[in-house]
């Protein structure tokens, strides 16, 4: 039996990369990301949390969560999300009462300082190129790209070609 310990910061940033079920491209539509985003802003409203950075791909996603000061637990945000994603997408259960949508657990880790951030927000904007989905990070619709280019963050063009701050980075 693994001897897995969950990182716990309170009012931490952490980053997450969260798997569907055998990795199958469960978030390929705009429905099922439309329901994945209300299962967010559920969760939100009812246990606060900030998301600095997200891209959603058909079969996982990876996002950096704030949580409040004082507060350090993201397990169970996770397993409201996951549920309410999965009642919305998959109504109907196993024997077992199991949607199948995702991967019993998720992988975190915590943000270390500013250069630690922004080496996983470049890896999060720029995992849809990574993986062929599009040309360029702006190309990709379910992805908080085109908020960092609305502020400044980042120029629309950027990550047309791997950025050497995150060559050789796995983070899945």
């Amino acid at each position: 039996m693994p001897n897995y310990r969950r990182a716990f910061v309170l009012g931490g940033v952490l980053f997450f990369t969260v798997v569907t079920f055998e990795r199958r491209p469960i978030f390929s539509s705009d429905d099922a990301v439309a329901h994945l985003r209300e299962a967010f802003r559920k969760v939100k409203a009812a246990r606060p949390f900030t998301v600095d950075a997200v891209v959603v791909l058909p079969d996982h996603l990876n996002c950096i969560w704030r949580l409040p000061e004082g507060d350090g637990d993201y397990s169970s945000r996770w397993r409201e999300i996951k549920k309410a994603a999965s009642r919305a997408i998959a109504p109907r259960s196993d024997d077992r009462q199991e949607r199948w949508v995702w991967q019993r657990r998720f992988w975190e880790s915590v943000i270390r300082d500013d250069d630690d951030w922004r080496r996983h927000v470049e890896y999060i904007h720029y995992n849809p190129v990574k993986h062929g989905y599009a040309v360029r990070p702006a190309d990709w619709p379910w992805s908080s790209f085109a908020r960092f280019v609305e502020r400044g963050w980042h120029e629309a063009p950027w990550g047309a070609s791997e950025p050497e701050t995150i060559r050789g980075l796995d983070l899945e």
